[in-house]
């Protein structure tokens, strides 16, 4: 790794540790839905989450759905999460505003946001529409590294979504 790399590695964990706030926008076909994770919470979140995989890795995907719902609530997770909300696709708006509105309120604390690539574009330009921004790093889910603690908490709402899902 030469000293370019080092410095950009070293500038990437210093920009983490700043970070107040993670919020994570997903969809799974009709369904949408964010939560929003305080900082502070992540370290003993981590641990409960251990469980959770990437719903599209798992072969047999009802008994994965039927375990980790027993998960969830036995580890209380919804206790860990600042927001969370899951809505029909038809109301995407309506959470791009909650999200908009959150970003706006805490305009002096970090804020990153790892947004689902079939929803980013609009989230942007939505964003885009707001003053002073700078505080917030937006990425694409499928940008998220595999195993590094964004991936592991954007798995959250990924399950949630998929047993909501499946539930109706």
């Amino acid at each position: 790794m030469n000293k370019i790399e080092l410095k950009m590695e070293q500038k990437e964990r210093k920009q983490k540790r700043n970070i107040d706030y993670y919020i994570y926008l997903d969809y799974s076909e009709s369904l949408v839905g964010y939560i929003i994770i305080q900082n502070e919470k992540i370290p003993d979140l981590l641990p409960r989450i251990t469980k959770l995989h990437h719903y599209k890795d798992i072969k047999n995907k009802k008994a994965y759905i039927q375990s980790v719902k027993r998960i969830l609530e036995k580890n209380s997770i919804e206790q860990f999460l600042l927001k969370c909300r899951i809505k029909g696709l038809k109301d995407n708006l309506s959470m791009f505003i909650d999200i908009v509105d959150f970003v706006k309120k805490y305009d002096n604390c970090k804020i990153f946001a790892s947004i689902d690539n079939n929803q980013f574009i609009a989230f942007t330009k939505l964003l885009d529409m707001i003053p002073h921004k700078e505080h917030v790093i937006v990425v694409k889910e499928s940008d998220l590294k595999k195993g590094s603690v964004e991936y592991k908490l954007s798995l959250i709402i990924d399950t949630k979504l998929n047993i909501e899902r499946l539930s109706k």
